[in-house]
């Protein structure tokens, strides 16, 4: 191939990327609409659509009928060229079986299938039971296996993309060597794994109340473990193995003469939360619906929260006086159980703390953040191998 044929390709194949990136994102998109956007002649933007239509990649929705002359044809990304799917494992409950949910969403976004199930993962393989899950979901929403161009998994640990290896996690079997490249061999596609928390911000960065934050930390309180998220302009701080955030393994002592060797999970972590209302008489089978049982009646759950906040401000003060964060984000099933009545406990109890200038909030995502933060990581993914496949065509 002469230099000259080469590089009109690399030019045609960086104008077809630039111009399917636009119609990810925001989409629904004129060729005069692309044309402003891309700075591209309006000959090439005809060429670029016919080569990304012809491709299955773009198709044309509608037409604007709004401006003078000939209607307008409305492009946008055709939404079954590809999906993402995401997998979330979630806390494991008193029975020892955790919940896993998945969902499966287009190349637009939207959700096409969701499906929720108890694995006992100390009697089921990991490697079989997440492809059957995956398996089960691609057969609701009907797509074919080639579709699925990747799969986010979720879990509560950490992820180590240098050894490919799963850490701290508690799910049995989670943690064994070649698990993930073994997924993904078995999936026959591209596999992420991160943890859930950083998944939660993922989640509140794209649709909660740290989307306009300059950067924020993420508070998750589980229904049984604690973990922390440090979103820096949108980039998540993982550390050098993926275990930035652990916060439930920071150490504390006793105040008794005994020096008992405490972490912030024996603080309030989950089991925790759960002493401390029967300690303070307030209902509640889980953690999280004792929270909401002392958030419906202020007057007789109003201590208990109180002396929920004083425990949480304990790992919360440390959080703000070492990153300084704009905005801390209280997340997880207790901060969505508690709602405003725990954020006013937290926020007075961290002022009362220390001299702390960080704004607090309560997420306000109301579905699985994990699992949207997930769908939001694998959709990110599809595009950018979408784009990167034109680039490299």
């Amino acid at each position: 191939m002469s230099r000259l044929a080469g590089s009109s390709k690399l030019l045609r194949a960086m104008n077809e990327s630039a111009a399917l990136a636009h119609l990810l994102d925001p989409g629904m998109l004129t060729r005069a609409d692309l044309r402003k956007l891309t700075a591209l002649s309006t000959p090439t933007i005809s060429e670029v659509l016919r080569r990304l239509t012809e491709a299955g990649l773009v198709t044309v929705v509608g037409h604007n009928s709004g401006r003078p002359g000939p209607n307008a044809e409305i492009y946008n990304a055709n939404p079954d060229a590809a999906y993402a799917a995401a997998v979330s494992v979630r806390d494991i409950g008193a029975s020892g079986a955790p919940s896993v949910v998945a969902a499966l969403c287009d190349l637009t976004g939207e959700v096409r299938g969701r499906i929720e199930s108890r694995i006992d993962f100390l009697t089921s393989d990991p490697l079989t039971a997440l492809v059957e899950v995956v398996g089960r979901l691609r057969d609701e929403a009907d797509v074919p296996a080639d579709r699925i161009r990747h799969v986010q998994f979720g879990v509560a640990g950490s992820y180590d993309p240098h050894t490919e290896t799963i850490r701290h996690v508690d799910v049995p079997g989670f943690g064994r060597t070649g698990l993930v490249p073994q997924l993904a061999a078995a999936l026959g596609t591209r596999v992420g794994v991160d943890n859930d928390v950083n998944l939660a911000a993922i989640a509140e960065r794209q649709r909660g109340v740290g989307r306009d934050a300059d950067g924020f930390a993420l508070l998750w309180l589980g229904q049984e473990g604690l973990g922390l998220a440090i979103d820096m302009a949108g980039t998540l701080m993982r550390g050098a193995r993926g275990g930035a955030g652990e916060i439930g393994y920071m150490p504390l002592y006793s105040p008794d003469s005994s020096h008992r060797k405490l972490d912030l999970q024996d603080l309030f972590g989950g089991a925790a939360i759960l002493d401390l209302a029967r300690d303070s008489g307030v209902p509640g089978r889980t953690p999280a619906e004792a929270v909401r049982a002392a958030a419906a009646d202020p007057a007789g759950g109003g201590d208990f929260l109180m002396a929920l906040a004083d425990r949480i401000v304990i790992g919360l003060a440390a959080v703000i006086a070492v990153l300084d964060p704009y905005l801390v984000v209280l997340s997880g099933p207790i901060a969505q159980a508690g709602g405003a009545p725990l954020l006013s406990a937290v926020t007075f109890a961290v002022r009362r703390a220390a001299p702390l200038e960080s704004s607090i909030a309560v997420t306000s995502l109301e579905d699985d953040a994990v699992l949207l933060g997930a769908l939001d990581a694998g959709l990110t993914a599809v595009h950018e191998s979408l784009i990167n496949s034109i680039r490299s065509s």
